[in-house]
Formats: C-alpha cells, structure tokens, sequence
C-alpha cells in the first residue's frame, strides 16, 4: 500500500500545483537526425534544459525553435498549391483553443546495389498519413500511420527473415521475390497538467541519454503501448513509463524457462529515469528498469503494482537478478558542456554483477555491463549549423539476456537498447550540416562483435539466447565467439521541399561490409534516390 500512496502523493503535488500552461506545446516523436538540429538550444552553457529523456514535449525557447525550423525560407508565392507543396501543412486549422493539422507522408525511392552479388535494384513505396492536434495549450495529439512496401539489400533482408520483423518497424510480410510489405504507426497523447507535470498516454518509442545509441533504452525496437509520467521541480526532471510490449519469438514459454508452456506472449516494462542539472554544464541521471512475463508458472500475474513505485532503485541488483523471474537493470547517464559548443556525455548500465568477482578480472558470466562515453557538439570550426557526435560503445557478454526472452530486455523481437544486443565494442561517428533548406548527413560505424559458432551455443551476444544455457562461466571476453569486423558508411544529400513533415528529394549512398572469420565477407553498397517525409527513423546500420 506505500507504493500506492506515493504514487497518488506524487500526482496530487502535479495536480495542488495546477497553474495554467504558459503558451503552446507540441508533440514530435524522436529521431536524431531532426532531434541534432537543436543542438545550439540543448547543448548551450545558457540553457538548463533536461535532454536525456526523449521524446522531448515542445514548449518555450524550444518550441520557438521548433517554429522557425517549420518555416525555414518560405517560398513566396500567392498560389495555394505551391503554398501547400513548399510552406504549409495540407490542412491546418485554427479555431482558437483547437489547432489541427494533417499531412500527405509518401516515400518513393529507388535504389541499386552496386556491390552485393545479387546486384539487385532496392525500392521504397510508403502512403502516410500525419495528424496533430491540440487543445488549450493543454492536450497535444501527435499520430501517424504508414503503409510500406519495400526491397531492401541483402544484409537487411536477412534480417527481416530470422527475425520476422522490419528494424525498428514491426512486423514483416513477405511477398513475391525479395518484397516486403509491413504497417508502422505512432500515437502519442499528453496533457499537461501546469509547468511542472505531464502525462502521456503513447505508442511510441523512448530514447534514454544524449548519444546516438543508449544502452539504458533507446528508439530502436518496434513502438510499444505505454503510459508517461513526467514531473520537474527545480532543477530535477523525473520520468516514469509503464509499457505493454510482446515477445513473437516464444509465445508460450514462462518466464524461468522450465519447459513448460505458461507464457502467452506479453510482457511489461517500467522504467525510471531521474535527471538532475546541476549546474548549467553538468547534468546526472540515474536510471532503473524491470521486465516480467505476464504470465508465468504461477498462472496469469498481469501488471505487477509492485513495479508502480516511483521511488528509484526498488532492489538490489545483485541480490535478485540471477534467481528473480524478472529482469532488473540500473544505469548512470551523464553530461558535461566541455566548451561552449562541445558536450562530453556517457553511460553506465548495470544488468547484474557479484562483488567478489565484479574486479576479479577473470571474465566471470554474471558480470554484466555496458558503458558509453562520446562527444557531440554544434557549429564546428565556427560555421553555422555543421553538427558532430563521436562516440564509443561497449557491452559484456550475456547483459541483456534473461532465462527466456518473454522477460530479457527486448520488445517485438529486437533489443530495447542498442541494436546489437551484447557482446561487442562499436565506434559511431556523424556529421550533419544544414545550409538554407539543403540537409547533407554523414555517418560511419565500426564494430566488432562476437557471434555463436553454430545453434544453440551461447557466447552472450544474441540477447534471445537462453541465460542458463552459458558454456563457461569464467573466461569470458568481449567479443568472444566468431569474430566479425562490421564498417558502415552511409552519406545522404536532401533539398527539403517542406520543413512542415519533411518532404525532401533525397540522394544517397550506403556501403556495409562485414567481415566474419573463416566465412565469406558480407557486402553491399546501395545507392539510392527519391522522395522522402516524415521524422521517422530507419535503423539500417545494423
């Protein structure tokens, strides 16, 4: 009964405080390559803004942002047609305290892979639709839909076969030839209650840090239900999901993964992140997260109203993850603006470890940890809009994994953190440079990561595998397994013809090779050119 007391404490606090909201919000769900524009306002020294828990609710100094962005070099014209190709949403209504607007979202592409064996053309057709809506300054709807169908390169078509899903998308149906066909929407409701307390009902995604990866919860994975709390008092930000998510690899088994078929697919999720800026430079986060099958041995458990406390660190980690039926991480998230334009970041996740050994430095199981240190900045070399981030990436063996997936860390079939699962060290780099309404990104990866020799044979990277089924619980090493060297290369060059849903004639180039031990090399380089919308991210860095 304590947890349900602070929680209603902590909602009367949002509710007691209850002010009129001061000027307009809006809804935009995450994505780095649009999120990377507001740099100059985020990673500031004059601002304190809360930058780590995404998506982000528009309003204030960055709202103003957002607004100009939408409006970037309107071309002059009296014609409602070229108003609505060029400047304006196709719909926009204004009727005092109700705004709304819809949008047309194609995506016509056509591409060719230059250097696969298959040589074969890639193509991208997408009908979407956008909504936003808002009341008061209070209530904000954001939703979409998108009907796709696709050809994409070898490496990701494989992909969407083992794993019966589109990265980031959801769900894939195969067609004739290599096609592929699949349904992806996003609903995201909130009211805002004062200055100081939201509450969101979503299916969305979140993305937990400062870096273009998280390894504490990150965008990748399919969107999932979910309910959002957000409080801020002073200068701590406080977040508090709740999320319905599914495991369609293993339906039917129970969470301690006995052989026996209790499960039925459904899992839930509560995350928790506490965010205090310190200074106007530095900021601290602390994050904590717990996975459970709906249904288990025991029979049907549902949502656990153990897991509705907002109180951080709700057990010790090392005391409950090796016996729990559920799935506990902790983590750190931290930031420091080094320089005025330059931010130092990282991050600390803790899936489970026993002291004794946790310095032991005998590569021993159930230790396991993930860390992140990178750099971003905006206006390098002092031109306007050039944007940066480098950053480093590396998890132990066996971190995200659990006795079953219906309670690992992942959601429809793909990791909830960093899209490699474990087991591997990985270095991101991304340019981003804006002139007029011209947008050129480049981004490069490389990682080296370890893969199971053949089935059945767990070396910790595949986050599916079964936690019990460990070969050797010392000597274990990053990396470890059949190596493989991933390089990715992808440069892209838009002239965007309406900032309102990003509408933008789009060139490309993406080149991947990946060079596995005693196997032939995996390669392609596609490229492409089309008509692209929307803020939605693609994850093919995979």
């Amino acid at each position: 009964m304590n947890q349900i007391y602070i929680l209603v404490l902590f909602v009367g606090l949002g509710l007691f405080t209850f002010q009129p909201v001061k000027g307009q919000v809006k809804n935009q769900t995450y994505s780095y390559q649009h999120y990377q524009k507001y740099n100059e306002l985020l990673y500031s020294p004059n601002t304190r803004l809360h930058t780590a828990s995404k998506p982000l609710l528009f309003k204030d100094e960055l709202l103003l942002k957002f607004d100009s962005l939408q409006s970037l070099y309107p071309v002059q014209s009296e014609n409602l047609l070229l108003r609505k190709i060029f400047n304006e949403h196709l719909v926009d209504i204004d009727k005092g305290d109700d705004q709304l607007f819809m949008d047309f979202l194609p995506d016509f592409v056509i591409g060719k892979d230059l250097i696969a064996d298959d040589r074969r053309t890639t193509s991208l057709s997408t009908l979407g639709l956008q909504l936003g809506w808002q009341h008061k300054d209070k209530l904000t709807l954001f939703a979409n839909i998108f009907a796709n169908r696709g050809v994409f390169p070898n490496y990701l078509s494989e992909y969407m076969d083992v794993n019966q899903v589109v990265p980031g998308q959801g769900t894939v149906h195969h067609r004739s030839g290599n096609q592929k066909e699949w349904l992806y929407g996003t609903v995201n409701l909130t009211y805002a209650f004062n200055d100081y307390f939201e509450a969101t009902v979503a299916y969305d995604k979140n993305h937990i840090g400062d870096g273009y990866r998280s390894l504490l919860l990150s965008d990748f994975s399919s969107n999932y239900a979910q309910v959002r709390f957000t409080g801020k008092i002073g200068n701590v930000q406080y977040t508090s999901i709740w999320a319905y998510m599914n495991d369609p690899s293993n339906p039917r088994l129970d969470s301690l993964n006995t052989g026996n078929q209790f499960g039925d697919g459904k899992k839930w999720a509560a995350f928790q992140y506490l965010d205090y800026n310190a200074t106007n430079r530095l900021s601290i986060g602390f994050f904590q997260a717990v996975v459970w099958a709906n249904r288990n041995q025991a029979g049907y458990r549902g949502f656990d109203f153990n897991y509705i406390n907002p109180i951080m660190f709700i057990r010790p980690i090392e005391s409950n993850n090796s016996t729990s039926p559920d799935k506990m991480f902790l983590g750190l998230n931290a930031k420091y603006k080094v320089f005025n334009t330059l931010t130092a970041y990282g991050q600390f996740l803790l899936g489970e470890f026993t002291a004794s050994e946790f310095f032991g430095g005998r590569g021993y199981a159930h230790n396991k940890w993930g860390t992140q240190i990178g750099i971003r900045g905006y206006d390098a070399f002092k031109v306007k809009n050039l944007n940066y981030l480098l950053e480093y990436n590396v998890v132990r063996p066996y971190t995200y994994q659990h006795f079953t997936s219906i309670s690992n860390y992942s959601n429809h079939g793909e990791p909830l953190a960093h899209p490699r699962g474990a087991n591997f060290k990985e270095i991101v780099g991304i340019v981003n440079y804006s002139w007029n309404r011209f947008d050129f990104s480049l981004q490069g990866v490389y990682s080296r990561y370890g893969t199971d020799p053949e089935s059945g044979i767990n070396m910790g990277g595949d986050i599916f595998q079964s936690y019990n089924n460990i070969p050797d619980f010392f000597g274990n090493s990053i990396g470890q397994g059949v190596r493989n060297d991933l390089y990715f290369v992808d440069a892209r060059a838009a002239y965007v013809l309406n900032p309102k849903y990003n509408l933008r004639f789009e060139l490309g180039y993406t080149q991947r090779y990946n060079y596995v031990k005693d196997a032939s090399t995996q390669k392609s380089g596609v490229i492409s050119l089309g008509l692209r919308s929307s803020f939605r991210n693609f994850y093919g860095d995979i």
